[in-house]
């Protein structure tokens, strides 16, 4: 374990929530970004789409992946040499002017995403001690709340006034920053590499069943079905609105900011509530309450721009409602030896699944001749059914206490077992 003083450790701790604050502000802010970039580039929702779920399905890949070799580097230079090509990524995304460059520089920053968010939790559980590892990560993990509240509207205010590529300028501006500021402050973290790393013909087969367990399966089956359900409709509600309802996209970031905020007061309560009355049962409570708000989103009337504002912080509620008992309940599925690498994985599921979704659901839209977008509807049945099914598979999650003795038995607790 590192020796680090408070400040030392505090400091890498704020380090740490600026560079998942980036991360997170880069692959939100480009949803909201859809009218114009569709405008700006000649693309349809289908490609649009496309550039959405590049990022996620490379930052699921390559964080699945990054098992395999990060205990291999020290931290310190593998998260700088990883934070450097992400900046680059944002570069090469503010400058593109053609769909297929974005495309190509979404689908690098994912890739160089998915590593550093791996990156971050090994330093975490590298330096901070067992006892205060979890104030540590909520530490770390404000960093959503504050996307949601400033970082993405910020993005979305430069993007309706300037250009599309605004928020990413800011975003290169933001890594040049977060770069020097961790080059300075964080250590040498290379304690681990006096520890012989496992061999890599050990590392895939113990990747592989840890996948393969059949209560890991079911878990990973839950994530998927919110995750795509959630996506189907997310990515597009910005082109919706500026194409089918005339609110000007300069609006929309006060939407999201009325929703980040709502989100991020409630998270809290609904946590409590899946402690106190049981994860499942709030979950399922929590995608019920959400259908109505998904279809009505789906199948929006004639509405303006104050009736939006005062609904969409009951969407954002809704949708985060249900991920709040589902992370909190994955939690509790495998044993503790294998809590890293289950999560791990569990976060590459949720990434896979994010594209999955944005892509589906771009397939399923088309832009008709007056430059309206058709087939949201349907999209939001097929949403709503797919989390109205997560609401009844959520029974086949288990927790590793409901079944100790084949969390015992499993040949990747042995394996990890063995290496401790």
């Amino acid at each position: 374990m590192y020796s680090l003083t408070q400040v030392q450790e505090r400091r890498l701790l704020w380090l740490l929530m600026l560079t998942q604050f980036t991360l997170i502000m880069d692959f939100m802010v480009m949803m909201p970004l859809g009218p114009q970039i569709m405008q700006a580039l000649k693309v349809s929702a289908a490609q649009f789409a496309a550039a959405v779920s590049a990022y996620s399905i490379c930052a699921g890949l390559s964080g699945l992946l990054a098992a395999t070799y990060i205990d291999r580097f020290d931290r310190r230079r593998l998260l700088l040499a990883m934070y450097a090509l992400f900046a680059l990524s944002n570069l090469a995304c503010a400058l593109a002017d053609s769909y297929a460059l974005l495309l190509v520089s979404r689908a690098f920053a994912g890739i160089s995403g998915g590593v550093l968010g791996s990156i971050i939790m090994a330093i975490i559980a590298d330096v901070i001690p067992a006892q205060r590892r979890g104030v540590a990560t909520g530490t770390v993990m404000t960093s959503f709340a504050i996307a949601s509240v400033l970082g993405v509207p910020a993005g979305v205010l430069l993007g309706a006034h300037f250009h599309w590529s605004a928020p990413f300028w800011l975003l290169v501006a933001l890594s040049v920053i977060v770069w020097i500021g961790g080059s300075r402050l964080v250590p040498a973290l290379n304690q681990h590499l006096s520890r012989q790393p496992a061999a890599l013909s050990q590392v895939l087969p113990n990747l592989f069943r840890l996948l393969a367990e059949r209560r890991h399966l079911n878990a990973f089956a839950l994530t998927l079905m919110l995750t795509v359900s959630q996506m189907l409709v997310i990515p597009f509600i910005s082109p919706v609105l500026v194409a089918n309802h005339g609110i000007d996209p300069a609006q929309l970031s006060w939407m999201y900011m009325a929703g980040g905020v709502a989100a991020f007061f409630t998270s809290r309560q609904i946590g409590r509530l899946a402690d106190r009355y049981g994860k499942h049962r709030i979950y399922q409570i929590a995608v019920a309450l959400s259908l109505l708000p998904v279809l009505f989103m789906t199948h929006l009337p004639a509405v303006g721009f104050i009736a939006m504002l005062l609904f969409f912080p009951f969407f954002m509620v809704s949708m985060n409602g249900r991920m709040v008992p589902l992370q909190a309940l994955q939690t509790t599925v495998p044993q503790a030896a294998q809590r890293g690498s289950f999560l791990s994985a569990n976060s590459a599921v949720m990434s896979l699944g994010t594209g999955l979704g944005a892509w589906l659901g771009g397939l399923m839209l088309t832009t008709d001749a007056s430059g309206h977008i058709a087939g949201y509807g349907t999209v939001g049945w097929i949403a709503a059914g797919l989390a109205l099914g997560s609401a009844f598979w959520v029974h086949r999650v288990t927790s590793a206490e409901e079944h100790p003795q084949q969390a015992a038995a499993s040949p990747v607790a042995a394996a990890t077992a063995e290496r401790q």
